[in-house]
């Protein structure tokens, strides 16, 4: 199963009698970096495997989310390493554009200065300042959480390398026609004074106006519905559907749109829904992206009403108003014209906020980078269609195609000062030049770099390969590019996996940056409910990890992540890891105790006892499971079956049954020993991928290994035992069924009662001992009067309980309980009956009372068995 790990050559190695995280995980951690297990080398000639971190903002701190992610992403990697390959898992941070520069911004506001008061160079010096004494405190909370990065190899998206793989492919980007200037409509925040991508746009449900107003006068007029009345002051025209009859006779003709003394145009789109109020939309194309594509379909002018800050810039009345002021004000002055036809307030509709700051998003017309991704988005479409590239799950393929199928152009300017400044310079006769990381920029009078600064997800989305080293062909890039596999949530498949798969495939003659796309759902509270401080259901993970150890907050989370599905999490659920962690501790440390070894080879098979033969089965199928799993990315199924097995099998069960043979001393004791040492060492080496502190701690002391870090991933022998199995799981029948029947009884778990097995004609004879161990059975001695036989499983268990209980009052007991279940009984089959009952009830009441039904059929049954063989009078 393993090659034998070397041990030296002490005895009854001891473990402390509890297990104390908070003792272990620190230090443990640090040596493991400093021995270097977790670096990457590209000279080796072991096949790779690399996954790269999802970069966290360098002003984050781990949230669950990370820890979620972290965890998978780690128990993927510590598996590959274990299992010979040579494994990368790259860490680094995202500079984090808008996030980054509002932090510092803000720590200037409390020194009563602005960033324009120190200038663009001396702002960006103080961000980077910021940045070496208090940003990416996130790296110190991965090491609590166990993160097996290779710490050597951490890259920043600012840094010079980065960087210069940034500047690079913009210039070849530019140079093949994907990159471009123009006046698009973009989101915009009036607070960050910067264009932001959709993923940093919030929507939420809030509570408006809709307000119907009528332009035009008489049969020459039409009423369109607004939520922000405001942007009727750039309205250029009004479109209604091609074929909608109530406005045939007005398309192509002009009227006056209401306090402006302008005149806009009648215009046919088929963009307009005539089932949808009243059929007329007016069109605003600076201020809407829809109203935008309908400006240029119809060549119609775009007139910006509002300023950078959202201030009303149309000459009038209004202007100098807030967006929201004006829009009042604005409402004010049709209804005293008599313009408005219908107002509904509060009308709740959806509206986007900045993820930032809360501000309200305003479309907006901005001259603005952009990348023409049609030819990079069929590739990314193209190289999961022709499987270079798998998407786990698989039904999530269809939420990509959704999107690189449909992908708009991507703005990709910021209007900050951090960030990568774009590589663009302007002369002072209209001349621009794009200039590559090795080219000089031009100089002189009147030349000038461009202001803004690139999207953060630009630079991101060349993490793949930009972090290997590129754009030189760097021995790391040869190694480790493609990726193996990048995990992360589904729900930036579109925003950050999409981006990479172009640029990855861009940049590097077609290969896509990974061979698989793992994704993950979002962590929710245990309720479903997303977590937010907003909602206080949010929680620090680095709270639990003190209270309960990393460990579990680890298994906690594995065992919830099924596929692309969120993840519930409760305190209480990393409580029951914790108890599992300490169950691990217990079991081993009894098993040190009892002498469990792994020195020397196992006993041949026909040595052994038929509970060693069993556990030995069981634990080479657990072991091709557990590996089957791991390829399907099912972690909270192979967290599952390594916990029931562990607690269950081994714990519960195999310890359990073995405590009798070593007792009893001699060969097949010996023998017990070295198959529990076997047994706890592959186990171990199992669950330390999702559990690597107290495996590794319990793992070294067993064995007198260096690491499990390093250790060798267990593979199934192929031995298994079929007959050793049906003949413990008799066992564990006999047990169980009796268990259940002294618990009807109402005997206490520890209490001792006398009773006579009758194995004969079963292979339960060579487990008597330990039955009776387990089950608290005393002989039978010459008073011995059975007052209750047992047969299960072809054998006969008989009980002399007299003594044991109160007979009478446990007959009383158990008949209330009968005529309370045939009470049930009664009612749910009266229920049943009624053929009128049936034909309202819901499906879902009616199974319901099934099932009450059946549960008191049930009970009827147990309850008379019990009365049955209580002992007579």
């Amino acid at each position: 199963m393993t090659e034998n790990t070397q041990q030296s050559n002490h005895s009854a190695p001891e473990l402390p009698t509890q297990y104390t995280p908070a003792d272990v995980e620190g230090p443990l951690y640090e040596r493991w970096v400093e021995r270097g297990y977790f670096e990457a080398d590209e000279k080796s000639d072991k096949p790779p495997y690399t996954i790269v971190i999802p970069p966290p903002n360098v002003t984050g701190s781990l949230h669950l989310g990370h820890a979620f992610e972290h965890t998978l992403i780690d128990a993927l990697t510590r598996r590959k390493r274990m299992q010979g390959f040579e494994t990368l898992w790259q860490p680094g941070m995202d500079h984090a554009g808008i996030a980054t520069q509002n932090v510092v911004e803000r720590e200037l506001a409390k020194e009563g200065a602005s960033r324009h008061d120190l200038g663009r160079e001396a702002f960006v010096e103080r961000v980077w300042q910021w940045k070496g004494e208090s940003g990416g405190q996130i790296s110190g909370q991965m090491r609590r959480l166990g993160d097996g990065v290779a710490w050597s190899r951490e890259r920043f998206t600012m840094d010079e390398g980065l960087s210069k793989a940034v500047q690079t492919i913009f210039k070849r980007l530019y140079d093949d026609e994907l990159i471009y200037r123009a006046e698009r409509i973009i989101n915009w925040c009036p607070r960050c004074l910067t264009a932001i991508s959709d993923i940093e746009v919030e929507y939420q449900d809030d509570d408006g106006e809709l307000v119907s107003i009528r332009y035009g006068e008489g049969d020459a007029s039409i009423v369109v519905a607004t939520t922000r009345a405001e942007t009727m002051l750039g309205d250029t025209a009004v479109a209604v559907h091609p074929d909608d009859e109530r406005y045939a006779h007005l398309v192509g003709t002009e009227i006056e749109l209401p306090l402006t003394g302008r005149r806009i145009p009648v215009v046919a789109d088929e963009h307009v829904d005539p089932e949808f109020g009243t059929g007329a939309v007016k069109v605003t194309p600076a201020h809407d992206p829809n109203d935008f594509e309908i400006g240029r379909r119809h060549d119609l002018a775009s007139l910006a009403v509002l300023d950078e800050r959202g201030i009303i810039t149309a000459h009038g009345p209004f202007q100098g108003l807030d967006r929201f002021e004006a829009r009042s004000a604005i409402v004010g002055a049709l209804r005293a014209e008599g313009r408005i036809v219908a107002e509904k307030r509060p009308y709740t509709h959806s509206v986007g906020h900045c993820s930032r700051c809360k501000t309200t998003i305003e479309p907006r017309l901005s001259m603005q980078w952009w990348v023409k991704v049609g030819p990079l988005a069929k590739a990314a479409g193209d190289a999961v269609r022709e499987g270079k590239v798998a998407i786990h799950p698989k039904e999530m393929e269809s939420r990509y195609f959704g999107w690189v199928d449909n992908l708009h152009d991507w703005c990709i300017s910021r209007q900050l000062w951090w960030g990568h400044r774009i590589p663009v310079w302007y002369g002072p006769n209209g001349e621009v030049v794009c200039v590559g990381p090795d080219e000089e920029p031009p100089s002189g009078e009147g030349w000038h770099q461009d202001t803004d600064v690139l999207d953060t997800w630009f630079s991101s989305g060349l993490w793949p390969f930009s972090t290997l080293g590129w754009p030189e062909q760097t021995p790391s890039v040869e190694k480790f590019y493609p990726n193996s596999v990048l995990v992360t949530g589904y729900d930036i498949l579109f925003f950050w996996v999409a981006r990479m798969m172009m640029f990855g495939l861009y940049a590097m003659d077609g290969t896509p940056p990974f061979h698989t796309i793992a994704l993950h759902g979002m962590v929710r509270d245990q309720f479903g409910k997303k977590m937010s401080k907003s909602f206080g259901n949010a929680v620090n993970p680095l709270d639990w990890m003190d209270k309960y150890g990393s460990d579990a907050v680890r298994f906690t989370l594995a065992r919830g992540a099924n596929p692309g599905v969120d993840v519930p999490i409760g305190e209480d659920w990393v409580q029951g890891s914790r108890n599992f962690a300490n169950k691990i501790w217990n079991a081993t440390r009894f098993a040190l105790m009892n002498g469990a070894t792994v020195e020397g080879d196992l006993p041949p098979a026909e040595q052994l006892s038929a509970t060693d033969r069993w556990i030995l089965s069981r634990l080479n199928s657990v072991v091709a499971e557990v590996d089957a799993y791991y390829d399907d990315y099912q972690f909270a199924k192979l967290s599952d079956a390594l916990f029931h097995f562990a607690w269950d099998e081994v714990f519960d069960w195999y310890v359990e049954l073995s405590k009798t043979t070593f007792m009893a001393g001699g060969p097949a004791a010996d023998a017990s020993r070295r198959v529990l040492g076997e047994v706890l060492d592959v186990t171990l080496r199992l669950l330390h991928p999702v559990v690597p502190f107290v495996t590794e701690t319990l793992w070294t002391t067993l064995t007198g290994g260096e690491s499990l870090v390093i250790a060798d991933w267990p593979g199934d022998s192929g031995f298994r035992d079929e007959a050793a199995e049906r003949e413990i799981e008799t066992v564990q029948q006999v047990v169980t069924e009796v268990r259940r029947f002294r618990s009807d009884q109402g005997l206490q778990p520890g209490q001792k009662v006398p009773a006579r097995l009758d194995l004969s004609g079963t292979a339960l004879t060579a487990h008597e001992a330990a039955i009776r161990s387990l089950l608290r059975l005393q002989p039978a001695g010459d008073t011995f009067s059975a007052t209750a036989s047992l047969p299960v499983a072809g054998a006969t268990v008989a009980l002399d309980l007299s003594g044991a209980i109160d007979v009478e009052a446990e007959r009383k007991r158990l008949t209330k309980d009968l005529a309370a279940a045939e009470k049930e009984k009664a009612q749910a089959t009266g229920k049943l009956g009624n053929e009128a009952f049936l034909a309202k009830a819901p499906e879902k009441v009616v199974d319901k009372i099934r099932g009450r039904l059946e549960a008191a059929e049930a009970d009827i049954v147990r309850i008379t068995a019990q009365l049955a063989a209580l002992p007579t009078a």
